[in-house]
């Protein structure tokens, strides 16, 4: 957007040329993209529900677990192992725990009868001693049951522990029980109630249906709306078997998924329930595995203070509620809309990578004369030239030169250090094609004369002969007209070129150069045709000479663009202004239009 400098400015509007090319392919192709495109917008616009508004959802979740189960196992009474059962029911085997979150115990190890005071402990690495001098008083360890005594004691037989002041007898270290005591709890069932809130709709929903039955159970396809799980239909949903995660315990997680729809027309708004495993699997390769903790019974025998210390292993379920609430919405729409319509310029971006590449040089020198299927893509370095034109930087050193016995335009780009602008080798630089409209912009003198009957037409054609060098001539002129320069040293290299690259014949005594460049009718003509009310005297020589000038360079060069930035060769330089004088003789040279000084 250009900068506004006045109210005219504020009140403009700007639009990008479009070229149509009229082409099979490239229709074809733009269709294909564009047909693509809108099914694309229009299946995402659908499916995704892109014309509603997203609302995150406000959840909570209260479960309770149901189920009894019957506890067999081996005790030490009087020396002699005994089995003894007992009933556990939900009081017995869960626990309660914050957040979405409930517990199971399925497999426990009990240490009963404990109470303060002095004991040997648990045999391991740090605490095995041989004297006491292995023992420290007041030595702790994180994995030490107790305070160490600085004494050694026997533990069992000719084993002998440091002993600590703890809670005696010593929690032994030993594995689960297999299988699990309470392997019985994958019978276990859960009922999980979950109300979820939209606050942005004002929309309240939860997972229990009005006309549930409460002795359903969960099934993924029969009945997936049933909010009372079996928990060992769970693992069975994830791939695991219950027994063997009951032993070391585990983490589930129970995910519910709300994606509700709540437009009048397409209101649906139900959970979706899946399970994941949430801890590691490989509990051989786990340094931990499994799930468990301890926690104690305290009780009073005798007036001493007693506890029945139990490392519980069991199954955290943890309930992951997620979800969005979607309803229609204007604004989102058009957002969606605007966000996906640059999707359709993809055709272009396409199609011009197709014509910049079928266009390039890679492809004209290699291809096509390789290929003859690809002839046909030549076609696209017309298009090429028709969808823009090469722009050079106006830089300071830009200079261009047009040798006569050449059909290519010369840049150059570059300082010339003192070397001589005939002798620069430069960039070959396509001429542009000359429009003869406006040739007929000119004067009716222009015109060759009306032949006289009976005699043949003839085109005399330009002579390629030298003409005889004169004396005061350089040594690169060419043509034999050339002139040295009258600018100071530093600048002279930029006015020594000829018209001609190789020796031959000077542009200036060429017909064209007469009519079209020191014709006085002509340029006098150009000059009204600008200012139809300017008066030619005696004083006009400086405006014809101009005028010369640009109809020389407009006439080798055709842009304006290299018109601008073009160099006369001196014959053709000093020939116009022997016709076209300056009273005191002096002349300034080539000044470039974007810095008024010489370049060289």
């Amino acid at each position: 957007m250009p900068a506004c400098c006045s109210w005219k400015d504020v009140f403009q509007y700007e639009t990008n040329k479009v070229l149509q090319i009229q082409s099979t392919n490239y229709g074809t192709i733009k269709w294909i993209f564009h047909v693509l495109v809108f099914s694309y917008i229009s299946f995402a616009l659908i499916s995704d529900k892109r014309y509603q508004k997203k609302e995150p959802l406000i959840s909570s979740v209260h479960t309770k677990v149901k189920g009894i189960a019957e506890v067999k196992a081996e005790i030490l009474e009087n020396g002699m192992k005994k089995m003894v059962s007992g009933v556990f029911d939900t009081a017995d085997y869960t626990f309660p725990l914050q957040g979405n979150s409930f517990f199971v115990m399925t497999n426990f190890i009990k240490t009963e009868g404990q109470q303060q005071g002095l004991c040997p402990d648990f045999p391991t690495r740090r605490t095995i001693c041989s004297s006491d001098r292995g023992c420290k008083k007041g030595r702790t360890d994180p994995q030490s049951k107790g305070i160490q005594t600085g004494r050694c004691v026997v533990y069992k037989e000719r084993l002998k522990t440091c002993e600590v002041s703890a809670w005696c007898p010593i929690e032994e270290v030993e594995d689960a029980p297999r299988p699990a005591l309470l392997n019985s709890a994958e019978n276990f069932t859960v009922l999980i109630k979950n109300n979820v809130d939209f606050p942005g709709h004002n929309y309240t929903t939860r997972n229990i249906l009005p006309g549930v039955n409460i002795t359903c159970t969960f099934h993924k396809t029969q009945n997936p709306q049933c909010p009372i799980f079996r928990l060992g239909d769970i693992f069975q949903e994830t791939g695991d078997n219950f027994s063997d995660v009951a032993i070391q315990g585990g983490i589930m997680g129970i995910e519910i998924y709300w994606d509700c729809n709540l437009d009048g027309w397409f209101h649906h708004c139900r959970p979706k329930y899946s399970f994941r495993r949430l801890d590691d699997k490989t509990t051989n390769e786990s340094l931990y595995p499994g799930y468990n903790f301890r926690y104690a019974k305290y009780y009073k025998e005798n007036n001493v203070e007693k506890r029945t210390l139990i490392k519980v292993f069991g199954i955290r379920f943890d309930i992951l509620v997620f979800g969005t609430g979607g309803k229609f919405n204007v604004i989102q729409l058009a957002v969606y809309i605007g966000s996906v319509v640059s999707y359709f310029g993809l055709a272009t971006v396409f199609i011009d990578i197709l014509i910049t590449t079928y266009s390039s040089k890679c492809c004209r020198s290699r291809i096509y004369p390789s290929f003859k299927c690809c002839e046909y893509c030549t076609v696209n370095e017309y298009y090429y030239r028709k969808k823009g034109e090469p722009i050079v930087e106006p830089k300071p050193t830009l200079k261009y030169v047009s040798f006569v016995d050449e059909t290519h335009i010369r840049m150059v780009d570059q300082q010339l250090l003192g070397k001589s602008l005939q002798n620069v080798k430069g960039e070959k630089v396509q001429r542009p094609s000359v429009d003869f409209t406006d040739l007929s912009r000119l004067s009716l003198s222009l015109c060759d004369p009306s032949p006289i009957p009976g005699q043949p037409e003839e085109m005399q054609l330009f002579s390629e002969e030298a003409t005889p060098r004169s004396s005061n001539s350089p040594d690169w002129c060419q043509c034999g007209h050339c002139l040295p320069s009258q600018l100071p040293e530093s600048h002279r290299c930029l006015e020594e070129l000829c018209c001609r690259k190789k020796a031959g014949a000077c542009i200036t005594t060429s017909e064209p150069f007469r009519k079209l460049v020191l014709s006085r009718q002509v340029l006098q003509f150009l000059l009204l045709y600008q200012e139809p009310l300017l008066v030619l005297d005696e004083n006009s020589s400086s405006r014809l000479r101009h005028c010369a000038y640009r109809c020389y360079t407009t006439w080798r060069f055709g842009s304006p663009d290299l018109a601008d930035f073009a160099i006369l060769p001196s014959c053709c330089r000093w020939r116009i202004r022997r016709e076209f004088p300056k009273s005191e003789g002096q002349y300034t040279g080539f000044q470039s239009p974007y810095r008024a000084e010489h370049v060289c």
